[in-house]
């Protein structure tokens, strides 16, 4: 850590990296906006600009406690934090989180969540309220990414590493789950009905926004929440002043939720979230050619749920859920290079994915012998259905082969609380796949362990041990594909004897929180963990066959070698997806907050690396080393916060694809609240114009931007 700090000092550029040891957004241990919990334990929070501390998380156990009691590394982005530095993209809500990235490209919102270097194919598992986004297209970028735009989120947890064996299967890399904005996001409990209007407008192509929500409580029998968001981007510049063609787009989206409350305890909830983005890029199919996208991303859940202080033997939870995202593509104009190659102007080329699933669970708290129990048992299942229609002439039905997959799981976890300074939990979790598509067909099951003990000899110091493993299905693309691309010519082939991914993590950690330590009313929080996640019959794409020659004149058949072989001196292999022996990846990661009332300042750094144990080579999906730190002040009264976030990144191994180097990032940030009905935040990003690109990116990301926001709410008691 220590040789990391003195090169990203050495490295920077910006006068402002030598004051704070490198920046990233705001650590969610101080995670900032009103936490709704069950817990008995106090939730500590300072006055005024409220800088939560302890904010509430059910994500790696799905039973509630704050985020510094959590056995695992967990984290939580809260509503404050997004909107106290202006996010418009995922990447910026989860810049801060230690252990995660986000990859994604200028001229498309989609985004695909890397945690502790695995992404891609469902190795993360990304929930939109409970629901598994599946989407995957395959092409030059990631491979599984979703839609979601900031203003929708109100809450997003974090959990890195396969410890939460009660999300589902396949997340060997660990899980982000979003819950999108309620009533209790713009209602405060004593209030009955009400309206909250922002409006946001941004430099450098960060466009404008208006977000409109509503909602009402009937009485104790109910309540409904809608809201309409509409965003429009245009062509942002990079550091040098480059213009990003393309890189604008268009969002029209509606969330709609209500609760119905028939009896004590008992509630029946549904949510219909609709978004639509149009833009314009460069498409999937590996021809250049240009492509109008229209993309639906919907998700609709059905729920009940059972909750009484008084029964704690039956907590329980019951959800469905479907999600569909379609990009519906049409040539626009085809590339001058591949054009000969029958691209089609006007012809659509439709990439989708519709999942259907549930998940049902109960937890059950007694007490046995002394030892307390929260005993959680559940199952779930999904059923992705991929299908892709292209009549562009391209290759988006080779790369993205159509096909279904079903997964289902079932899982038992005990949580034992056995002294005072003892508690362990244990778990099981069994998984099974159908996968079948191109008259191929895979099936499999596996069993998972996990065990985590805690030990805390001194009050607000705990120590954590966990050994998990977790399972990963073949994806349908990894199984299916088959297709020739395009230049350099070379055959990418189908793999159905593909076995699934089995992860080995170790994981040791200490969870640390102190109140009143310098002066009366402050807090402290920290969080350490290091890790070694090994993974069996990891799957990556392999070069396989004889070395040959292909044309190196775009457009030239390989035939061609034939009777020109001076035109053919490119040597390429086929490439198939396969099973490698074993990858290992391995890491540690920090994050910490203290808050004195008066200012904060917050600190994340994460430290990781990943290689084939086999070939000895770095895994390209493994994001380079970064640290960060946010201090804020507060000022009239707490109802003025200012501060600045700082963002340094190391160079990535010279080994791996694409390469780039370290840089460092300066942005600023103010909010006002006049009252409780009217607020403003400023934030500018990047604010010595750095030039840079983040690794795993296809386009440089904006060089200085500013961004407003003002809010106004209408609520009646």
């Amino acid at each position: 850590m220590i040789t990391f700090l003195r090169e990203g000092l050495r490295a920077s550029t910006s006068p402002l990296a030598l004051l704070v040891l490198a920046p990233l957004a705001g650590t969610p241990l101080a995670s900032v906006a009103q936490a709704q919990s069950a817990s008995s334990e106090p939730v500590v929070q300072s006055e005024g600009d409220t800088l939560m501390l302890d904010t509430i998380t059910v994500t790696s156990g799905k039973t509630e406690d704050r985020v510094i009691n959590d056995l695992a590394g967990s984290s939580v982005v809260t509503r404050r934090q997004i909107d106290l530095l202006q996010s418009s993209r995922v990447s910026d809500v989860l810049q801060g989180v230690p252990g995660v990235a986000v990859q994604e490209t200028g001229t498309d919102p989609g985004q695909a969540v890397n945690i502790r270097g695995l992404q891609d194919f469902g190795r993360v598992n990304v929930l939109v309220d409970g629901a598994r986004q599946d989407y995957q297209v395959s092409g030059h970028g990631a491979n599984g990414t979703f839609y979601l735009d900031p203003e929708l989120i109100g809450q997003v947890d974090v959990v890195r590493g396969p410890v939460s064996t009660v999300y589902g299967s396949g997340a060997i890399g660990g899980v982000v789950s979003f819950r999108t904005r309620n009533i209790d996001d713009i209602l405060n409990p004593d209030e009955t009905y009400g309206a909250v209007q922002k409006l946001g407008i941004g430099t450098n192509g960060a466009g404008v926004l208006t977000n409109s929500m509503v909602g009402a409580r009937i009485g104790t029998a109910a309540d409904v929440f809608g809201q309409f968001l509409y965003r429009n981007t245009n062509n942002y510049r990079d550091g040098d002043d480059n213009k990003i063609l393309d890189s604008d787009s268009e969002l029209t989206a509606g969330l709609f939720k209500f609760n119905l409350y028939p009896a004590d305890g008992h509630t029946v909830s549904a949510s219909a979230l609709l978004q639509n983005y149009d833009f314009t890029n460069n498409g999937d199919t590996g021809r250049g050619t240009r492509f109008k996208n229209d993309v639906t991303a919907n998700t609709y859940t059905l729920g009940y749920r059972f909750s009484r202080p008084d029964i704690q033997w039956f907590d329980l939870s019951v959800k469905g859920y479907y999600t569909t995202t379609e990009d519906r593509k049409r040539v626009v104009t085809p590339s001058s290079t591949y054009g000969s190659l029958g691209v089609r102007p006007g012809a659509p080329l439709t990439y989708s994915m519709e999942t259907a699933g549930f998940d049902i669970h109960n937890t059950a708290r007694f007490d046995t012998f002394g030892l307390g129990h929260a005993l959680t048992l559940g199952i779930d299942g999904a059923q992705d259905q991929g299908e892709t229609s292209d009549r562009a002439g391209g290759y988006g039905a080779a790369f993205t082969p159509s096909g279904e997959r079903r997964l289902f799981g079932g899982f038992i976890q005990d949580e034992v609380r056995i002294t005072p300074w003892l508690r362990t939990i244990g778990a099981l979790r069994f998984d099974s796949y159908e996968l079948n598509g191109g008259g191929v067909s895979s099936d499999g099951s596996r069993v998972s362990p996990k065990i985590t003990v805690g030990v805390e000899p001194f009050k607000g110091i705990e120590f954590y041990g966990t050994y998990a493993e977790g399972y990963r299905a073949p994806s349908i693309t990894e199984t299916l594909i088959q297709g020739v691309h395009p230049f350099p010519i070379f055959n990418i082939l189908p793999n159905p004897t593909l076995r699934p991914e089995v992860a080995h993590n170790l994981e040791g950690g200490v969870n640390i929180q102190y109140d009143d330590l310098l002066k009366t009313g402050d807090s402290f929080r920290a969080k350490v963990a290091a890790f070694h996640n090994e993974i069996d019959d990891f799957i990556d794409t392999v070069a396989v066959g004889p070395v040959y020659n292909v044309p190196f004149i775009p457009g030239m058949p390989a035939s061609a070698c034939v009777f020109a072989p001076h035109l053919c001196q490119i040597g390429v292999q086929d490439q198939q997806y396969q099973n490698i022996a074993q990858a290992r990846l391995q890491g540690a990661e920090l994050e910490a907050a203290y808050d004195w009332g008066g200012g904060f300042v917050s600190l994340a750094g994460t430290i990781i690396s990943g290689r084939n144990e086999i070939t000895g080579d770095p895994l390209n999906s493994v994001v380079p080393n970064r640290i960060s730190t946010t201090l804020g002040f507060r000022f009239l009264e707490d109802k003025l916060t200012i501060g600045t976030r700082l963002t340094f990144v190391d160079d990535t191994k010279p080994t791996v694809t694409n390469p780039t180097r370290g840089y460092g990032l300066v942005d600023l940030f103010a909010s006002y609240r006049y009252d409780e009905n009217i607020s403003g935040d400023i934030s500018i990003q990047n604010l010595f114009d750095r030039q840079y690109t983040q690794y795993l990116n296809s386009n440089a990301s904006p060089g200085l931007t500013a961004k407003f926001g003002l809010t106004v709410k209408f609520a009646s008691r």
